[in-house]
């Protein structure tokens, strides 16, 4: 468990699918996740038994739950790890609208680059956000995470085309 001062990261858990599911299966989030279809039970309990050991599936799902009440208010990927070269691909989604805008994110951020350099060996991080996602942007920024790249109209969203600003962090 990877604890700050305002949120704790631990594994995701079998007793987890459930609030997973949810999170999702939510519409609101599939544009920022990349999402399309919902998924079932079935598949979110293969994706947390697939994600158990990071060094075979090359991906790992961190919980981030508030310290003081431990209850869950989102999750930080790291993802298409690349342990050879050293680098990985995070998301991260706080799914409890009310925890936002709280510092929870940028925490669970600094808390996964830690792990990220010392635990996995791994010297850069990368992102890749929508170019309306100001909210995102700014907290990667926060981070210490600096735009590197454009891909122009990379995503498709209600019919209208939109880039993807791509982010590195040097661990």
């Amino acid at each position: 468990m990877l604890t700050g001062t305002k949120i704790k990261l631990r594994a995701v858990e079998p007793n987890d699918a459930t609030i997973i599911y949810l999170w999702e299966n939510d519409v609101e989030n599939w544009r920022f996740t990349n999402t399309d279809a919902p998924l079932s039970m079935f598949e979110i309990y293969q994706i947390i038994e697939e994600q158990r050991v990071v060094r075979e599936s090359g991906q790992l799902r961190l919980l981030i739950l508030e310290l003081e009440s431990e209850k869950i208010v989102g999750a930080v990927d790291l993802y298409s790890i690349d342990f050879k070269n050293g680098f990985g691909t995070v998301g991260i989604l706080i799914a409890e609208k009310q925890y936002r805008q709280k510092g929870f994110a940028l925490e669970s951020l600094n808390l996964l680059a830690e792990y990220a350099k010392i635990h996995l060996n791994l010297s850069n991080l990368a992102c890749g956000i929508q170019a309306s996602n100001n909210s995102s942007q700014q907290l990667f920024e926060k981070a210490g995470f600096r735009m590197v790249g454009i891909r122009k109209n990379w995503f498709l969203y209600d019919g209208k085309r939109e880039d993807e600003y791509l982010y590195q962090l040097e661990l």
